[in-house]
């Protein structure tokens, strides 16, 4: 069958790679793509964001199965738009993708079916919002209610900084109408952890566990970013972690949409923090988490398209998925001054040399190939992700593949996965 990806990110990469793999694709087709995923399917300039236009292709081309991947899209309708042409289409609705769509939405769900979560509280306006503040302690996490581009929470570490982030969301739209609404939630230390799941709304399998490091620099120091790195599974994730989860978020969640008549069909990502008190959800994705599914996928041993289809079809209980026992983890070399201000065009070298190694991948993210070169066109440049059998291993061959790879104000972490 013909595929279409919608995006053009290094998730879509690493989905590319997987789908390729699966003996019922014959033709791939990415939507806008990248320079790395031109390499194996056929890109087409049509924005992750224009429903019309990509309805109009994947009749145009008889697509037999759309991957939405990423979070605009999703939270816009395309998967609607696509059932009322009668296509095929993976990716929660738009009735569901409000899960991650709404930051107030999800935490309204968590409250009241007992999914535990930090204490908040939601604001429509910035005054009401500071008088909040009255009395709490700091650090204090503010967030903006819409999607913004993973950047919109804030961990403010004094009273000042939390009217200033307040300020900026609500009054300056730094997040544009993402910041409509505030979420203010109590700050819990621990460690987080990242848990996607395939979900038809009536199963949820979980996947291999992840961790993903959001800060800029080392150290976790620095503004938050898309992600600049992830590594599975996590150090700290075990069974009986993973058997609390099942019964009191993973199924509680699922079942919960579904009370709300939002039944979840697709890919559900569980963002949680592991803390002395217990186990808590910080936030929910309504798709594959980037960089996680960098770090995930290449673990994956069995035919994504036919999960894909299964998951479609509310037959997902009769699969049986299997999973690597190793591990993997993902380095992400980004544009110096990333996610600020940064500059793009940079010519890239040994892409090549690092995929040498067979257990290296290369993932593209902002990349655009020209005149057989590939250059710099985004903030997060690339997720240079390798495979071993044990973590420390993969994070070795990983960053040894890093040193290999070239372009002008490169910026990498290097301590992803440290203990």
């Amino acid at each position: 069958m013909k595929v279409l990806i919608v995006g053009g990110g290094g998730r879509e990469h690493a989905l590319a790679v997987k789908i390729a793999q699966s003996q019922h694709v014959d033709k791939i087709y990415c939507a806008p793509g990248n320079g790395g995923i031109a390499q194996i399917a056929e890109c087409v300039d049509i924005k992750a964001t224009d429903i019309d236009g990509m309805v109009a292709f994947a009749k145009a081309k008889g697509i037999g199965l759309t991957v939405v991947a990423p979070d605009d899209p999703l939270v816009l309708g395309m998967v609607d738009a696509f059932r009322q042409n009668g296509l095929r289409v993976f990716g929660p609705d738009k009735n569901a993708a409000i899960i991650e769509g709404s930051k107030a939405f999800s935490k309204d769900l968590m409250k009241k079916y007992g999914i535990p979560t930090a204490e908040y509280e939601v604001f429509g306006n910035a005054e009401s919002a500071i008088a909040y503040l009255d009395g709490k302690t700091c650090p204090i996490v503010i967030k903006a209610d819409g999607l913004a581009l993973g950047k919109g929470v804030i961990i403010a570490q004094s009273y000042d900084e939390a009217v200033a982030a307040i300020n900026s969301i609500m009054e300056d739209k730094v997040f544009g109408s993402a910041g409509s609404r505030v979420v203010i939630e109590q700050f819990l230390t621990g460690q987080e952890v990242s848990v996607l799941a395939f979900t038809d709304g009536k199963t949820l399998v979980p996947m291999v566990s992840a961790q993903d490091h959001k800060k800029v620099y080392n150290g976790d120091q620095g503004p938050n970013t898309g992600g600049m790195g992830a590594f599975s599974p996590s150090r700290i994730y075990d069974e009986k972690m993973e058997k609390y989860c099942m019964e009191k978020i993973f199924l509680p969640t699922m079942h919960a949409m579904n009370s709300e008549g939002r039944s979840f069909k697709g890919i559900l990502y569980f963002g949680l923090i592991v803390t002395e008190d217990g186990i808590y959800v910080i936030e929910y994705n309504c798709r594959f988490g980037d960089p996680e599914a960098q770090a995930v996928l290449p673990r994956l041993k069995s035919d994504i398209i036919e999960i894909f289809e299964a998951v479609i079809d509310e037959r997902l209980g009769g699969l049986d998925i299997v999973w690597d026992d190793g591990a993997a983890a993902c380095v992400v070399m980004a544009s110096g001054g990333y996610p600020g201000k940064y500059d793009t065009g940079f010519a890239i070298s040994g892409i090549n040399d690092a995929e040498q190694d067979d257990k290296v991948t290369v993932f593209h993210a902002g990349t655009a190939a020209k005149d057989g070169n590939i250059f710099t066109s985004g903030g997060r440049v690339l997720g240079v992700t390798a495979t071993g059998t044990s973590l420390d291993e993969a994070l070795k061959t990983a960053y040894n593949a890093v040193q290999k790879i070239k372009f002008e104000k490169a910026h990498y972490r290097t301590d992803i996965g440290v203990k």
